[in-house]
């Protein structure tokens, strides 16, 4: 069963930075692909940015150039350091892990979520 847990959300100003990490156990996903989401308050969950398993990158316009996805998978960790945030990325920010098929911006895609890290940026 596999298990995650996100970590390193909290109350920030913007124009500040902050690293999102989410540990996976249960699931050795050096051949996986892991992506994060963002759900703000009223919205549906959104991609925020997706990793191969062999390091290639995707992100959502809205972060590009401010937000870096990488992983550790010798630790079984995936990585979101986030920077210069702007109140409009405040959301739950939710990593997840095991694409089963479909594009990685896609939610279906995946089948494993963790609970969830809350962002909030005050302008």
């Amino acid at each position: 069963q596999v298990h995650l847990v996100e970590s390193g959300g909290g109350l920030v100003q913007a124009g500040d930075s902050l690293r999102l990490s989410c540990a996976a156990s249960g699931h050795t996903f050096s051949n996986d692909a892991a992506g994060w989401f963002r759900q703000g308050p009223g919205k549906e969950r959104e991609f925020v940015a997706g990793i191969f398993w062999n390091g290639v990158t995707h992100y959502a316009d809205s972060v590009k150039g401010r937000f870096v996805i990488s992983r550790d998978n010798a630790n079984n960790t995936v990585y979101l350091q986030m920077n210069s945030l702007k109140p409009e990325d405040t959301a739950v920010y939710y990593c997840a892990v095991k694409l089963i098929e479909g594009p990685i911006a896609t939610p279906s895609s995946f089948v494993s979520w963790g609970q969830g890290t809350p962002v909030t940026v005050s302008s």
